[in-house]
C-alpha cells in the first residue's frame, strides 16, 4: 500500500545521486577499474575470466566489467576505512557483500519474503473468502499485482540494471495505483460501478502516460518522486478518512488503519541510512523485513472485510 510510495521516494532521492557518489567518484577507484578491465576484460584474458566464472553468475549476467568494478569497490573502501574516513557510498548505494549471485543479498531475501507472504494470503483468501463475495475478485487481482511488484523488487536487488531498476519502480507504482483503485471499489465501487469504471480507466491512462514517459523519454528521477508522493499521499488520506468515518460500524477495519500507521511509521527506518551490518543488512533490507507481517495483516483486513460484504450482500438478498 502506501508503504511502497514512501520507499519509492527513497529510492528516486539514492537514484538521482547514482551518477555521482563518493566512491565512484574516487580517482583511486576509477583507476583500478580501468586497470582491471584492460587486464581482464579483453582478449585472452576475458576468455580466462569467463572459463572461470561460476555458472551462475554468467547466467545472471555478470560481466567481467562489473567484476572489476565489485573488487575495485572493495580496494577503495579499504583505503578509507584504513585512513580513518567513513564508508562512502557507490553509484549511489552501500557497498554491499555478494553472496552468490545476489547483489544486495538481505533486500533480495526480503522482498522474496514478502512475496511469499503474499502468496500464501492469497492463497488464504481464496480458500475462506467465496468468489461470490463483491470485492472478490478486485482483491484477487490486488494480490497479483502485489506479487509481482515483490518479484521483481527481488529481481532488482539481485541485479541492480537498468532494466531491473525499471520494473522495479513501475511495477511498484502500479502497486499504489492498484490499492487507490481498490480503496475506490470499497468506498464508491459497489453502489455506484459506473463511477468506479470511470476511475479504473484514469488510473490506467495515468500509468501508460507515466510509464511511457519514463521509458521513451527521460527517466526523470525527479518527475517519479513527484508523481510517487502524490499518489501516496492520496493513497494514505483515503484508506484512513474511510477507515475512521466506519470504524465504529465496522471493527475489523482498524487492521486497515494499523497497516497505513504502521507503512508510514516503518518508512522512517530508511531515513537511517547507515552502511549495511556485516556488509549485507542496511535500513532498506531492516524496512522490507519489518513489511513482511504488515502484509499479512492487509490481507487479513481483505478477506474480513469480503466476509462482511458477503454476509451483508446475503442478508439483504433475503429480505428482498
Amino acid at each position: 500500500m502506501a508503504g511502497r510510495a514512501a520507499r519509492l521516494v527513497l529510492l528516486a532521492g539514492a537514484a538521482a545521486l547514482a551518477s555521482g557518489s563518493q566512491g565512484d567518484r574516487e580517482p583511486v577507484y576509477r583507476d583500478c577499474v580501468l586497470q582491471c578491465e584492460e587486464q581482464n576484460c579483453s582478449g585472452g584474458a576475458l576468455n580466462h575470466f569467463r572459463s572461470r566464472q561460476p555458472i551462475y553468475m554468467s547466467l545472471a549476467g555478470w560481466t567481467c566489467r562489473d567484476d572489476c568494478k565489485y573488487e575495485c569497490m572493495w580496494v577503495t573502501v579499504g583505503l578509507y576505512l584504513q585512513e580513518g574516513h567513513k564508508v562512502p557510498q557507490f553509484h549511489g548505494k552501500w557497498p554491499f557483500s555478494r553472496f552468490l549471485f545476489f547483489q544486495e543479498p538481505a533486500s533480495a531475501m526480503a522482498s522474496f519474503l514478502n512475496g511469499l507472504a503474499s502468496l500464501v494470503m492469497l492463497c488464504r483468501y481464496r480458500t475462506f473468502v467465496p468468489a461470490s463475495s463483491p470485492m472478490y475478485h478486485t482483491c484477487v487481482a490486488f494480490a497479483w499485482v502485489s506479487l509481482n511488484a515483490w518479484f521483481w523488487s527481488t529481481v532488482f536487488h539481485t541485479r541492480d540494471t537498468d532494466l531491473t531498476e525499471k520494473m522495479d519502480y513501475f511495477c511498484a507504482s502500479t502497486v499504489i495505483l492498484h490499492s487507490i483503485y481498490l480503496c475506490c471499489v470499497r468506498t464508491v465501487g459497489l453502489q455506484h460501478p459506473a463511477v468506479v469504471s470511470a476511475f479504473r480507466a484514469l488510473l490506467l491512462l495515468m500509468l501508460t502516460v507515466h510509464v511511457s514517459y519514463l521509458s521513451l523519454i527521460r527517466f526523470d528521477y525527479g518527475y517519479n518522486l513527484v508523481a510517487n508522493v502524490a499518489i501516496g499521499l492520496v493513497n494514505v488520506v483515503w484508506w484512513l478518512a474511510w477507515c475512521l468515518w466506519n470504524q465504529r460500524r465496522l471493527p475489523h477495519v482498524r487492521k486497515c488503519v494499523v497497516v497505513v500507521l504502521l507503512l508510514q511509521g516503518l518508512s522512517l527506518l530508511e531515513l537511517l541510512d547507515f552502511p549495511p551490518l556485516f556488509w549485507v543488512l542496511d535500513a532498506h533490507a531492516i524496512w522490507h523485513i519489518s513489511t513482511i507481517p504488515v502484509h499479512v495483516l492487509f490481507f487479513s483486513f481483505l478477506e474480513d472485510d469480503s466476509l462482511y460484504l458477503l454476509k451483508e450482500s446475503e442478508d439483504k438478498f433475503k429480505l428482498d
